[in-house]
């Protein structure tokens, strides 16, 4: 394995053995000696999953519930061993997954907190010298010296990734989706921790289904689904891939050609329907002192019925198909400021003004709107709209504002 990776993932298969007859007690074994034996189905969890994972890398891993995802994370963290294929690990990896195993209802917060530490295999003056940084973690000072089964859930695992992230020192984290738990003030705690970890340049491997996160955090990710990888790249064309999972059916606007589209237009529509969006094509360039504005119409499919709150919004990618930024109204607007369409209401238009941040180069705008009840996507616009930046000073930076500087 190369020095630079950090875990290699090369081919693994697992295997669960599931028998079909149960055999409830010793009495039926002898009661039916000639019984056949029972039969056992294999059922494959994983089916030759392949990957690296670079040294400093903060990298996904996503996948509906059901796709073999948390085998795979086991067998990572060395809980369950593959089938077949191999995990090498270069360095101490500490999983958090199955937080709070080893916790004793009956015992206090407390004593809870040294009995994880010591499965961590931590010594008594070890943990008592970061006890304190645990409890101020987990917000939960007044609580230490009550029994941990009068704990909420929320309560319990707070403490658990508290006791985890706290007394965590390791190479490699493997982070579950179950951190992000509590209330609004405790998952900002977590995500700042996340961005620590990206900052001091840890190897991560990050499991989740909110794909905000995964596009924010994760350099690169993979797609699970079936038991297999069905996809890996950008965190952003991960997250999208994913999110097309979930569509109860595409609904495609058909496949336009560079040849038939409007000048500046391209791309194909996708999502579960009932709206439709079009745009007027931008000018080919911008320069860096001028704002621009673009605007989309959203009109509903007036025969299926279609009548609810929407969500519109935009992400502007770079060359490299990296998003630079990203707004919708849920952000834009006051939450109390909502869009509803139905048959009273059949289209709207939406203007979006934005600085020219960009550096030199060629960037695309993809609009996309969501349903305001259950978030589903109801149309999202590939590659929509295409515009080139000409920027005499540009930089190596993601963005390039026009910046005023005064010295006194």
């Amino acid at each position: 394995m190369d020095n630079d990776i950090a875990v290699s993932v090369k081919h693994v298969s697992k295997d669960f053995s599931l028998p079909h007859e149960k055999v409830d007690s010793l009495k039926s074994v002898f009661a039916h000696p000639f019984r056949k034996r029972r039969k056992v189905e294999v059922q494959r969890a994983l089916r030759d999953v392949s990957f690296d994972i670079k040294e400093g890398e903060f990298f996904g891993i996503v996948g509906r519930n059901g796709s073999g995802k948390s085998t795979l994370l086991k067998i990572i963290a060395n809980i369950y061993q593959p089938s077949q294929g191999s995990v090498h690990v270069n360095g101490r990896l500490v999983p958090f997954i199955e937080l709070g195993v080893g916790f004793n209802p009956e015992l206090t917060g407390r004593e809870n907190v040294l009995l994880n530490g010591a499965l961590m295999g931590f010594s008594k003056r070890e943990i008592l010298n970061k006890y304190n940084a645990i409890v101020e973690f987990a917000e939960l000072e007044q609580f230490m010296d009550q029994k941990l089964k009068n704990y909420s859930s929320g309560m319990q695992v707070r403490l658990a990734f508290s006791v985890a992230t706290v007394l965590a020192e390791s190479d490699i984290l493997l982070i579950d989706e179950v951190l992000a738990v509590g209330d609004a003030d405790f998952q900002r705690k977590c995500f700042e921790y996340f961005r620590k970890l990206k900052k001091d340049k840890k190897t991560v491997i990050f499991v989740s289904h909110d794909m905000n996160a995964v596009r924010e955090y994760c350099d690169r990710a993979v797609l699970i689904d079936q038991s297999k990888v069905v996809f890996s790249g950008s965190a952003a064309d991960v997250a999208k891939k994913y999110t097309k999972l979930f569509l109860n059916q595409v609904h495609e606007a058909g496949q336009v050609t560079k040849k038939k589209a409007k000048p500046g237009q391209q791309g194909y529509k996708w999502g579960v329907g009932g709206i439709d969006m079009a745009t007027e094509p931008l000018a080919k360039d911008i320069y860096t002192k001028e704002d621009k504005t673009i605007s989309f119409a959203y009109s509903i499919n007036a025969a299926a019925g279609f009548s609810d709150m929407i969500i519109p919004g935009m992400t502007i990618k770079d060359e490299q198909g990296r998003p630079v930024f990203g707004t919708n109204t849920d952000i834009a607007f006051d939450y109390q400021k909502k869009i509803t369409l139905d048959e009273s209401i059949g289209s709207i238009r939406t203007e979006w003004t934005f600085p020219n941040i960009f550096n030199q180069g060629i960037y695309t705008i993809e609009p996309a709107v969501l349903s305001g009840t259950n978030r589903a996507t109801l149309q999202w616009w590939d590659d929509a709209v295409s515009f080139r930046v000409e920027n005499l000073r540009s930089n190596p930076y993601p963005v390039a504002p026009d910046i005023k500087i005064s010295i006194k």
